[in-house]
């Protein structure tokens, strides 16, 4: 049986340049934790497996779609939700954001208007589907993405270091409203705190695999290897 998500030999170099080297990963985890340092290569496989860009070899698949090339197909399999909500959001209104996933997806108007209301309704806001994003806070822009994701149902949801530039009581709020969250979690960090609890942990290091498994295990050695690194005079070296 085929897993959730199945990435075979992936890798990315845009303009020569190598990113991402030779991904392997299959899993159908619940929660799945992605660390590594600065410039390892964790946007680009967030990007890689939301399918906003293409492997340029090997393949990626989220519940069986070909993420890349079949861009409606993905829709219903993959949502990405990005560190920045202000690089996401491209309508003036929260209803027209919900909206335009729906559409994409090739709903009537009716049907996507109907999904808007209904996410709306499960999170309470039903008073901002007129609300200009604008005068909405970072966080509750970031809520507006997830609901814009979260409508069109997709089976794995990536999280882009989605705490980045939030305060504590709106990235409290933000991880209660995650952890109920009836889909796959695939989130992208460099704090291994923010993913205690979770099943497996990918540990990506120059674009490559440096550690796969389960979550305690790969957070342990992350973290002590981290610890060592900040021992150490790391500033020194020039970054490449």
């Amino acid at each position: 049986m085929a897993e959730l998500i199945e990435i075979s030999g992936a890798s990315y170099a845009p303009s020569g340049v190598p990113v991402l080297d030779d991904i392997t990963f299959s899993s159908s985890a619940r929660r799945i934790g992605i660390v590594g340092r600065n410039g390892s290569g964790k946007t680009s496989f967030a990007r890689l497996l939301a399918g906003l860009i293409a492997a340029d070899r090997g393949s990626v698949r989220v519940a069986s779609a070909d993420v890349a090339r079949d861009r409606k197909a993905a829709l219903g399999a993959v949502g990405i939700l990005f560190q920045n909500p202000d690089h996401q959001i491209i309508f003036p209104t929260v209803q027209e954001e919900i909206a335009f996933g729906l559409l994409q997806m090739g709903q009537s108007k009716f049907d996507a208007a109907k999904g808007v209301a209904g996410i709306l309704t499960r999170f309470g806001k039903t008073h901002w589907a007129g609300a200009a994003i604008y005068r909405l806070s970072q966080g509750q822009r970031q809520l507006v993405c997830l609901m814009s994701v979260l409508a069109m149902q997709p089976k794995v949801i990536v999280l882009d270091e989605p705490f980045a530039g939030l305060d504590i009581p709106t990235a409290a709020h933000l991880t209660r409203v995650l952890a109920g969250v009836d889909a796959t979690l695939v989130q992208i960090t460099h704090d291994p705190a923010s993913l205690q609890g979770y099943d497996r942990v990918l540990w990506l290091e120059a674009g490559r695999v440096a550690q796969d498994g389960v979550a305690a295990d790969v957070l342990a050695e992350f973290s002590q290897a981290m610890q060592q690194l900040g021992e150490d005079d790391d500033l020194s070296d020039l970054a490449r």
